[in-house]
């Protein structure tokens, strides 16, 4: 049986009363979470990578705090850092094989603005 049955079942059964919404949500968050074969396999729980997604999902370059593109004073918020301390670790690692700019640039393009 493929995984978008299975949530169909599943919603059928939460639609019908038999789950309650957090059964269905524990349900679902398994279901999903063994989708990944080799990963359901390992000790780390599924629910382990979701901070991270949520934190990368809420990157965005600034318009207000920008020198260049606004990636640093974008992305320091969320990482808890002061924008000039973002902005001296992409500098630090321009320095060590041209890193930083790579980096920079990466998250350039690929980040977008608020």
């Amino acid at each position: 049986m493929s995984i978008s049955e299975e949530l169909e079942k599943l919603g059928e059964l939460h639609q019908r009363g038999v789950l309650t919404d957090e059964e269905f949500a524990r349900a679902k968050s398994r279901l999903i979470g063994s989708q990944g074969g080799a990963a359901s396999a390992s000790s780390v729980p599924p629910q382990s990578g979701v901070p991270f997604v949520a934190g990368f999902n809420a990157l965005r370059r600034s318009v207000s705090d920008r020198w260049i593109g606004g990636v640093c004073g974008g992305i320091a918020p969320v990482l808890g850092l002061e924008s000039w301390v973002c902005r001296l670790l992409v500098a630090v690692l321009t320095l060590f094989g041209g890193f930083g700019v790579i980096l920079y640039l990466l998250l350039w393009i690929f980040v977008p603005q608020e």
